[in-house]
């Protein structure tokens, strides 16, 4: 039987939703082993000048908890 436990994440990009994602991941990955998935809860942008500055994701990480 495995156990799984779910963590919220904030990420943001630059560039797009998609690296905002591999941020995420990227960061989360430090700390946390084991990652089986990543679901995307909200999207969000910071506007300046009619123009998109920053793409924001809310992720749940969902990982497993292993004994050692």
């Amino acid at each position: 039987m495995s156990v799984l436990k779910v963590i919220e994440v904030l990420g943001n990009s630059t560039v797009s939703f998609e690296d905002a994602v591999k941020n995420v991941i990227k960061e989360a990955s430090k700390s946390v082993k084991n990652i089986e998935s990543v679901y995307v809860n909200h999207m969000y942008v910071d506007v300046k000048n009619n123009a998109i500055t920053e793409y924001r994701v809310n992720t749940k990480v969902t990982f497993k908890i292993t004994h050692e």
